[in-house]
């Protein structure tokens, strides 16, 4: 008989609104591969979302960068890029230092997962799991900064404050700007834009009374890009970080877009872009990110700790009641 430290549990999209934990035996790890045990992992409610409802196009891989997520999705799959755990197993070419090693990887929600080493990064010892578990978001926070540029004394809105707008919103709170506006239908999630720097907020009704210089679109609401038009004054620029998947809108481009020349961007975090590229990396990237981690503390933000074999019921309720979750986690034993 198999003893319960040599099982494994693994979540699985199996098709569009369902879910299923299935546990098997642990596979043997290859000889410059490593076993990792996992201590928490982060459900995006964007992304993740997406796969849930089957809502991915069809003919994009997941990402362009993680390996293992590049191939076109189908059911049933594997999904999930935040988890952080403890190598606790070897291969036999593998250093005798990664043992022990609490570590971040961009792997699916399970109990375990092998990897190799270059695909882990490692914790800064004074950073705890639970925040850790933060970097891949923290890392497009970063990175959506980087592609809008905010200048000194600039009006800033944020559209969304889901928790990839609740980053981005600590990271600008950090920038001399003139006015830092975090807008969000969710009363819960304006007070915690607050804390996290905000100097104002509203719930998205009379944004014709605003005007920002710069204007960031993460709610995941195609219809948000007219609201940041709305928001954009002459030569105003919008940074759109949302992944839509299949969902489109009309977007309003017409009078006041028009005549104010207003510039829009996407932002993805896969790369690095190319005004930054020749000096910056991934690695001097996810240094910023950890920093960011260590000054926001944002654990602060999980609202919902629960083991995998409750997915079912956190995915519904992420689906349902969105408005009542800000940042769920998978804790394992």
């Amino acid at each position: 008989m198999t003893r319960q430290s040599e099982l494994q549990r693994q979540l699985w999209f199996t098709q569009p609104y369902q879910v299923e934990v299935r546990e098997g035996e642990q596979v043997s790890v290859a000889a410059d591969s490593v076993r990792v045990r996992t201590l928490c992992s982060a459900i995006s409610a964007g992304t993740e979302m997406l796969v849930y409802r089957g809502q991915l196009p069809e003919d994009l891989g997941l990402d362009a960068s993680i390996e293992g997520m590049q191939s076109k999705p189908s059911y049933p799959l594997q999904y999930g890029y935040a988890c952080v755990g403890v190598v606790e197993e070897l291969g036999a070419n593998v250093a005798q230092h990664w043992q022990g090693k609490r570590v971040f990887a961009f792997a699916p929600h399970g109990s375990h997962f092998i990897s190799t080493c270059d695909a882990l990064i490692e914790l800064p010892e004074d950073v705890e799991a639970e925040d850790a578990v933060f970097l891949a978001n923290m890392e497009t926070a970063v990175n959506l900064v980087q592609d809008g540029r905010p200048e000194l004394g600039e009006r800033v809105a944020v559209l969304g404050q889901g928790i990839v707008g609740l980053l981005l919103t600590g990271v600008l709170a950090r920038f001399p700007l003139q006015e830092l506006l975090a807008i969000d239908g969710i009363a819960e999630r304006r007070a915690l834009a607050q804390t996290l720097g905000a100097s104002a907020t509203c719930s998205g009704l009379h944004l014709d009374e605003q005007e920002a210089d710069l204007i960031y679109e993460v709610s995941g609401v195609p219809e948000a890009l007219n609201s940041a038009i709305t928001l954009a004054g002459y030569e105003s620029r919008i940074v759109v970080g949302s992944w839509y998947g299949k969902k489109s809108a009309a977007i309003e481009l017409g009078g006041k877009a028009h005549r104010n020349r207003i510039s829009i961007t996407t932002s993805q975090v896969s790369s690095i872009a190319s005004p930054l590229s020749g000096r910056w990396s991934k690695a001097r990237r996810f240094g910023v990110a950890w920093q960011m981690l260590r000054d926001i503390r944002p654990s602060r933000l999980i609202s919902q700790q629960v083991p995998l074999l409750e997915a079912e019921s956190i995915y519904k309720q992420l689906h349902e009641t969105p408005e009542k979750i800000t940042q769920a986690i998978f804790v394992y034993d």
